[in-house]
């Protein structure tokens, strides 16, 4: 008696559970790239040979419109100058050594940096202008 066997091999591949690993780190790639840029504002800073190793605490972006026409924010949220040295106080008031980073657009005149880091003298905060590397 001859025994027969029923169950024949197949040779095919799922992709299914491939697809479902390449979903996977499409999520996993898009997520940790918008934790690796910690600045919303897109900034052209100026370029610069010496760089800062210091924590700030709070950091200042200046944005120009044109038309002397000026956006600040402080720490990323829409603040009008007026109002600057009230939110700095408010942020650092329990802050030992308080380190403000400047981050100005290139287009952005010296006088309103100067008028930021007139802010910082007058507080006795230590002020830092951001600038990318060359």
């Amino acid at each position: 008696m001859a025994i027969k066997r029923n169950s024949k091999i197949t040779a095919t591949f799922s992709m299914a559970s491939m697809t479902d690993i390449v979903f996977l780190l499409l999520i996993f790639f898009l997520v940790t790239s918008t934790l690796i840029n910690p600045n919303a504002l897109q900034l052209l800073l100026p370029k610069s040979n010496s760089q800062t190793a210091l924590k700030q605490k709070v950091s200042i972006s200046i944005r120009h419109l044109g038309d002397e026409k000026y956006e600040f924010y402080v720490n990323r949220k829409h603040v009008p100058f007026n109002e600057i040295e009230r939110n700095l106080k408010l942020e650092l008031i329990n802050v030992a050594d308080p380190v403000i980073s400047v981050y100005a657009d290139e287009t952005v005149s010296v006088g309103q940096i100067v008028k930021l880091m007139n802010i910082g003298y007058r507080n006795k905060y230590r002020m830092i202008l951001a600038t990318k590397p060359e």
